[in-house]
């Protein structure tokens, strides 16, 4: 039940109750310590007055009874077996001190008979120092305890007001100390209403409430920089299926008057609509890959990349066949983390780059080595005003207008690598052509492979 109704609590509830709680201690604690501390001072300025008369008794040590200011006194004999006429107790102490056991010592005591008896007492007893027995000499507590209860008294009704006090300061300090906060919750809610992500915070002082004020305006930048992306996607996306979309348009409407083709025609028509639709599959599939951004679920794992890259490379040799491209290829076996599926897209799109802007019967060198995977083409090259572009989103170069493809491969390559931790760029190679780069942190091969290693090695 009380979790429950702390949970409902505001949390400028919870500031007051929390410092109220903290000042009503602090209150009763420093009023307990004062009154201790009151009574020891009492206490010990009873006992120098008893310490002093007890030095005057010691003259007459027997003929102890009662002094001049209240007090009253007595002698023990040593080796008294009862109290005898004495009005004070004589206790297993007392005749300790009486019998030379035991030193001087003060306590608090009730004589149980005579006429003090039920009233408290400051009782000394000390040894004798001419006879065998102790003196006991008492003065009323009756002045101390009266002004410590006086003192009690003023305490706690101290404590009380300090309580109160408490209450109101720690109400007045949550209210000037939760403005801040207020305004700030206040600036939120406006945003979550409106929507408008572009609004940013004071980020003014170096205080708790400025570096949170600093720390929502990052995350308001990142949220503008993704929908500032998102628009540019499907604007992007939009212009880029207009092209194919028409073009599939104009063809189907030429078949309808298929009968008036003639065959040649209609293969060439037939075969124009497949090469659309293939140019429209794969710019979906290129779309879908960069609006999945970094949602993975998969857990990444640990792979040989020269292996993944061997089979990219068999692929690409494929595409490239009917134009007499060759690939070769050059690797050493070195491991990485991460999601296969997402680098062997990113590397069988820079093959199917260099494949694209392959001369006729040209040579593709491919490279993998210490998680770094290099792939040369001998074409015309990268123009400098593009080398900064080659990775953007759509982006085509004038060279690239007459040649298929969507400007989406590389962009997805510059977003694997980003995401798998890697880094990718792009420059001229010696000789003529491009050279793309694309780097991964190497990993340490599994325990298992190494002793496969080993054993191979002693073979």
């Amino acid at each position: 039940m009380p979790e429950r109704v702390s949970s409902h609590m505001t949390f400028r509830t919870r500031l007051v109750l929390a410092a109220t709680v903290a000042v009503a201690v602090a209150v009763l604690l420093a009023a307990v310590v004062a009154f201790f501390a009151a009574r020891s001072s009492l206490l010990a300025s009873v006992d120098d007055t008893l310490s002093v008369e007890a030095t005057a008794a010691l003259q007459n040590p027997t003929g102890v009874n009662v002094g001049s200011y209240g007090e009253i006194g007595c002698f023990a004999p040593a080796g008294a077996t009862d109290q005898g006429s004495c009005s004070l107790p004589v206790t297993a102490r007392v005749e300790a001190v009486a019998n030379g056991q035991a030193k001087v010592f003060f306590t608090t005591v009730e004589p149980t008979s005579g006429p003090y008896r039920g009233e408290q007492y400051r009782e000394i007893v000390t040894p004798a120092p001419d006879a065998d027995g102790a003196i006991l000499l008492a003065t009323p507590m009756a002045g101390v305890n009266s002004q410590l209860r006086r003192l009690g008294l003023e305490l706690a009704a101290a404590a009380v007001i300090g309580v109160l006090l408490a209450v109101l300061l720690g109400w007045l300090v949550g209210r000037t100390a939760l403005v801040p906060l207020y305004d700030l919750t206040t600036s939120v809610e406006t945003l979550a209403e409106t929507t408008d992500v572009t609004q940013r915070l004071d980020p003014s002082g170096v205080d708790e409430m400025g570096r949170l004020r600093r720390a929502f305006n990052s995350l308001l930048a990142a949220l503008e920089a993704s929908r500032e992306s998102q628009r540019q996607l499907v604007l992007d996306a939009s212009h880029e299926l207009r092209t194919p979309l028409t073009s599939l348009r104009t063809n189907l409407e030429v078949l309808r008057r298929v009968d008036e083709l003639s065959p040649g025609d209609r293969d060439v028509l037939i075969n124009d609509v497949l090469t659309q639709l293939g140019e429209l599959t794969q710019l979906v599939g290129d779309l879908a890959e960069l609006a999945r951004g970094e949602q993975h679920p998969q857990v990444a794992e640990r792979f040989r990349l020269d292996q993944l890259v061997d089979d990219a490379v068999t692929v690409a040799t494929t595409h490239g066949r009917s134009r007499q491209i060759r690939i070769e290829a050059r690797m050493s076996p070195n491991w990485v983390d991460g999601h296969p599926e997402r680098i062997t897209r990113a590397v069988g799109n820079l093959l199917d780059n260099a494949v694209k802007w392959s001369p006729e019967g040209g040579l593709i060198e491919v490279t993998c080595h210490g998680g770094t995977v290099t792939v040369r083409d001998h074409g015309p090259g990268i123009d400098p005003d593009d080398l900064d572009h080659v990775f953007d989103r759509f982006y085509r170069a004038p060279a690239a207008r007459g040649k298929p493809g969507s400007g989406l491969g590389l962009a997805i390559v510059a977003q694997v690598a980003r995401e798998e931790n890697g880094q990718v760029w792009a420059g001229p190679a010696d000789g003529g052509g491009a050279v793309f780069t694309l780097r991964f942190p190497v990993a340490p091969p599994p325990a298992d492979d190494l002793l496969r290693g080993e054993l191979m090695a002693d073979d």
